[in-house]
């Protein structure tokens, strides 16, 4: 398996990699370079790239109080089909100083910028001035931090309205 992997200007005043990886044995060819639509991975970072697409994920981010988080697996699941936590991700990584970026975590209360932003410590330290606590394995507890917008609820309400009533009158 060969790697090649650069370096570009990211968001957050960081930089991100952008790696690219073949399987072993495979020739790279000029149409393998200029084109990855067979790749699966690439699909929801195109989707990402959209600006209305980036935008619902922003809205729902800028509403994140300040020392709250919430996950990219539950943004995505309140924006439904077609969002998943790694085109969250993407997102994020689009955000300009409007969004508060930092406040997006993942599943475990973890920070996941590490690799992507220099420093690697630069979320967490964002957050910890927010006033939210990470132990020594650099985990907030979701319980006491992840917020949960009114949006939930409504979310909740509507799929319990739109349940199917029972034949047996359970």
């Amino acid at each position: 398996m060969s790697d090649k992997a650069g370096l570009k200007n990211g968001a957050h005043g960081g930089w991100s990699i952008a790696a690219h990886t073949s399987g072993a044995g495979a020739k790279m060819t000029k149409t393998d370079t200029e084109s990855h639509d067979d790749e699966p991975a690439e699909a929801p970072r195109r989707a990402a790239d959209s600006s209305a697409y980036r935008e619902r994920v922003f809205k729902i981010v800028r509403n994140i109080p300040q020392g709250r988080v919430m996950t990219y697996g539950q943004i995505a699941e309140l924006l439904g089909a077609g969002y998943d936590a790694r085109t969250v991700g993407y997102c994020m990584h689009a955000a300009d100083d409007t969004v508060p970026w930092h406040r997006v975590i993942n599943a475990q209360g973890a920070c996941s910028t590490g690799r992507v932003i220099l420093p690697s410590n630069k979320q967490q330290l964002l957050l910890e001035a927010e006033g939210i606590a990470f132990n020594a394995a650099g985990r907030c507890e979701l319980s006491r931090y992840r917020w949960m917008p009114e949006a939930t609820d409504e979310l909740a309400a509507s799929k319990t309205d739109l349940e199917q009533p029972s034949l047996f009158g359970a």
